[in-house]
């Protein structure tokens, strides 16, 4: 794919995101609505299309065991060189070091890769099974990690809120709708084809939505490119080129992935870091400025970087 090619292909993706920065900035829109067509997308939307397409997916090809297996081991890497990082340089408390390696990691599945996939591909098919290891593994890690450094003397409370913390993330609309496109394909249950057009409408909405919304909030938000910290540029550095670069370098030669399924993982892997990281930061009250910072430079900078990734992995 050529650059004129790759940059044709973006063009949707630029107006719904472009549309939302342009109508929050001249306050057109209010930028707090963005949290509405969020959810709308997040709740609603995205669940459906996920639904949809995974029931009649075929699940043999979809969940391909070495790519996701060269996937797991690219993030285990990558979340060893983050914690490694953060605590070379002297963080210690076990919330610092999980909100770093959700910074450095994880991906916006939801907002971000899925309107792109659609977009660039047609479907959104291969980020599924990321999406699932994603919340499954990477997401208890870090809730892990920040219950041990919220827990107080006494263990059983610190168990408990694990407890409810991970059920809590198993149990999302995403998360939900993938599973049951799941069991109900794997048990080849007949759902009507009403319900199945209907999910494909609703799902239809969810890539410009969640575009517009991400274009709402940042350009409610602003960006201040002089208030940049060296470790905010660090974890920037590595979500948008490090762990894309690691990925390709796993999943490629180690794991011997190769054509359209390593291109969709690195792609996913330049994904840019997920929302829930200033979630996390606010319920959790651990580094709510850098969160915030880095969920805004690196939606642009993926945004950015996006026609050189197409460019390169379709070479």
């Amino acid at each position: 794919m050529g650059g004129a090619a790759a940059l044709e292909k973006l063009v949707p993706v630029l107006l719904a995101f472009g549309g939302g920065v342009l109508l929050a900035r001249r306050k057109v829109v209010p930028a707090e609505a963005s949290k509405a067509f969020s959810d709308y997308a997040f709740l609603f939307a995205v669940p459906c299309y996920l639904f949809g397409n995974i029931y009649a997916s075929d699940l043999a090809a979809l969940f391909d065991r070495r790519a996701i297996g060269g996937y797991a081991a690219a993030a285990a890497v990558a979340v060893a060189a983050v914690a490694g990082a953060a605590v070379a340089r002297g963080l210690r408390e076990p919330r610092d070091v999980a909100l770093r390696v959700m910074a450095g990691v994880q991906v916006n599945t939801a907002y971000f890769a899925v309107p792109v996939f659609i977009t660039v591909f047609g479907t959104a098919a291969p980020i599924f099974p990321i999406l699932l290891f994603q919340v499954c593994v990477l997401s208890l890690v870090v809730i892990a990690l920040m219950e041990l450094g919220r827990a107080g003397p006494a263990g059983g409370g610190a168990a408990r809120r694990l407890s409810r913390a991970a059920t809590a993330s198993l149990a999302t609309p995403l998360v939900l709708a993938c599973n049951a496109g799941i069991l109900l394909n794997l048990l080849s249950v007949r759902v009507p084809a009403v319900v199945l057009d209907g999910a494909a409408f609703v799902g239809d909405s969810a890539s410009p939505v969640a575009l517009f919304a991400l274009g709402l909030h940042l350009g409610g938000a602003g960006l201040h490119l002089r208030g940049t910290t060296g470790e905010e540029l660090a974890l920037i550095g590595f979500k948008c080129l490090v762990f894309p670069l690691l990925t390709w370098a796993v999943c490629g030669p180690v794991f011997g992935v190769a054509g359209d399924w390593l291109a969709y993982l690195v792609l996913i892997a330049a994904m840019p870091t997920p929302q829930n990281l200033f979630i996390f930061a606010q319920r959790y009250d651990v580094g709510v400025d850098l969160s915030a910072s880095v969920v805004i430079k690196t939606s642009l900078v993926s945004l950015v970087l996006l026609p050189l990734w197409l460019q390169t992995v379709a070479t």
